[in-house]
């Protein structure tokens, strides 16, 4: 599409390109829709340029300049190593770069028209890009994601800044208060740990409190060893020159102070007033199941629209907007959303993991897991819910290569397997995978590997 003076006429418009809008833009072109797809900064948005990509590179190259210091046990002596933070960031942000090429690659070769520049609704039929140019459409998709939430009295600055700034620091600070105690805190906090700098982290309640505290205490033990410091209940009051002062009367002295509070729906600027979009009380925009705004015309996905506030999430929901948008009968109907912390020891969930009437849950740990002693890495387990038939609700898995185990847990929980499903499947040894096997062999009173003294289950006669 050449954009000229006269309006441009799409099917479909998709305002931002993150990880959800690009994918809603590439399925729209797919059902052989016109699609354009508009950005104001790079395609891939926060997930593959500042966020979930950036740290997941900067986390494996903590560990491995953490692991290569403290290998002695393995027979392996390292007389000297060098971190240098400057090549670290060009290959991070080599990594970014090459994904978002690969985006625009995809767009171009589906067809999909990429509009540089910020967009605002005139109303329900069209665009006001910021070139000038109106972009008239028949649907739009809203995937705008969201924004690090600000705290009051620590405006970002040079020595105040948000998760962003933290993953793009071309040199490894001597110390660091992160404020904030959620997954993104724990994440950033370890991985700079690893490489040497002083972490504080300032909890209004405690780390990781919304999370089993079970795998918690795991996450716990491993902060204390790297020497993380972690302040309990209380808040940050102000700071100045390097020092910041908490509400009881502590003082942190810290180089870089990390505002991780939270996420904000990002809707500023968008005209939503000239359309029926209709928000919520916390500012997130309300959808239906086929992710249609109250205005017939607009549809919204991912960080916009409230939690999970996850790129996995957006993703699939970019594809439910795209075909519902297209006029097919689709909705976002997913019984579960998986959730990783990519912490260390990594935390994956999926589905619900309450004991309550008719659900109970087992716990196969990793000392009993050939995989887990080889690799010296012991400090977890799998968990598994399951009702009174079977049906697996949820698993919890706490190792190393969680994230990658997480997708058995949450595809047997779509298809509403049962504990015998699992266990009667054959899993690769020695791996990690075993683990969640031998979780659901526990959950029939039937394990090899540990003792429980249940009765086991019985097969089935012949």
């Amino acid at each position: 599409m050449v954009m000229g003076s006269l309006p441009e006429q799409v099917d479909l418009a998709v305002v931002g390109a993150g990880v959800g809008g690009y994918i809603a833009a590439i399925r729209g072109a797919e059902l052989g829709l016109s699609v354009a797809l508009v950005e104001k900064e790079k395609l891939g948005g926060h997930c593959l340029n500042y966020a979930c990509i950036p740290s997941k590179t900067l986390i494996h190259i903590a560990d491995i300049y953490w692991k290569a210091q403290n290998s002695e046990k393995f027979g392996i002596s390292t007389e000297s190593i060098h971190l240098d933070a400057k090549r670290m960031l060009e290959w991070r942000n080599g990594v970014s770069a090459k994904l978002e090429n690969g985006v625009g690659f995809l767009c171009k070769a589906n067809g999909v028209d990429v509009l540089k520049g910020a967009a605002t609704f005139l109303n329900s039929h069209s665009l006001q890009l910021t070139d000038g140019v109106t972009l008239e459409f028949k649907k739009a998709i809203i995937a705008t994601g969201s924004v690090p939430a600000p705290l009051k009295g620590f405006e970002f600055s040079e020595t105040v800044i948000d998760y962003k700034k933290a993953l793009q620091l071309d040199h490894i600070p001597k110390s660091m208060a992160i404020i904030g105690a959620g997954y993104v805190s724990v994440e950033i906090g370890m991985l700079y740990a690893k490489m040497g700098c002083a972490v504080s982290i300032v909890a209004r309640s405690d780390v990781l409190s919304r999370f089993d505290q079970e795998a918690v205490a795991l996450i716990k033990n491993k902060m204390d060893a790297l020497g993380i410091r972690v302040y309990k209940g209380v808040s940050p009051k102000s700071h100045a020159e390097g020092r910041m002062e908490l509400s009881d009367g502590t003082v942190i002295e810290s180089e870089l102070i990390v505002v991780a509070i939270g996420l904000l729906p990002y809707t500023s600027g968008l005209g939503l007033e000239n359309t029926s979009v209709k928000l919520n009380d916390k500012g997130f925009v309300i959808v239906d199941e086929r992710l249609m705004t109250s205005d017939p015309n607009i549809y919204a996905i991912g960080d916009v629209i409230g939690e999970p506030m996850l790129a996995h999430k957006a993703m699939r929901q970019g594809v439910v907007a795209a075909e519902s948008a297209s006029g097919a009968n689709a909705a976002f109907d997913n019984i579960v959303v998986p959730a990783v912390i990519f912490s260390d020891p990594e935390v994956a969930i999926a589905g619900s993991m309450d004991e309550k009437e008719g659900i109970t849950v087992s716990k196969f740990p990793l000392t009993a897991l050939g995989r887990a002693i080889a690799l010296d890495a012991t400090d977890g387990f799998v968990k598994i819910a399951a009702d009174s038939s079977g049906t697996i609700k949820g698993i919890e898995i706490v190792s190393e290569d969680a994230n990658a185990l997480i997708s058995e847990a949450a595809l047997a929980i779509e298809m509403g397997a049962n504990l015998v499903d699992i266990a009667n499947t054959i899993h690769p040894h020695p791996t990690y995978g075993e683990a969640v096997q031998e979780a659901a062999e526990l959950a029939l009173g039937r394990p090899v590997h540990i003792f429980s003294g249940r009765k086991p289950h019985q097969p089935n006669p012949v």
